[in-house]
């Protein structure tokens, strides 16, 4: 009886570390898309067009959920990987330090595999 709730707990502590990075990655990107989407007119951006704020926006929001749900998870981080290099060349272009966003960009390729291993391997 014990051996199945060691086993139990394990697995839930197990699935809570699994998930851990991805919802932390999550708290990045929903309040980011939610900033572009209700307050579009942003100054001081590269673009400052509201459709492409709310496009971003929208994007940002679709890739979260891709990338939250299993089978289309690698859907989702492909999404969200381009949009940071995006973020990361608009960095570099205007002279900001980029490593925060690379290291962001990062952190959702390694939550990605944490998750889902199978889909990074090669198959023969």
């Amino acid at each position: 009886m014990t051996e199945q709730k060691t086993a139990g707990k394990q697995k839930t502590l197990s699935s809570i570390l699994i998930w851990l990075p991805s919802l932390v990655i999550t708290l990045y990107y929903i309040p980011n898309a939610l900033d572009k989407l209700l307050n579009p007119y942003q100054t001081g951006k590269i673009v400052e067009s509201a459709v492409v704020m709310i496009i971003a926006g929208t994007f940002l929001l679709v890739g979260t959920g891709l990338f939250l749900y299993r089978k289309t998870i690698l859907i989702g981080t492909s999404m969200l990987v381009l949009y940071m290099i995006f973020i990361v060349l608009i960095h570099m272009y205007k002279g900001k330090p980029s490593e925060v966003v690379i290291l962001i960009l990062m952190a959702t390729i390694f939550a990605s595999y944490i998750r889902q291993p199978h889909l990074f391997s090669q198959k023969p």
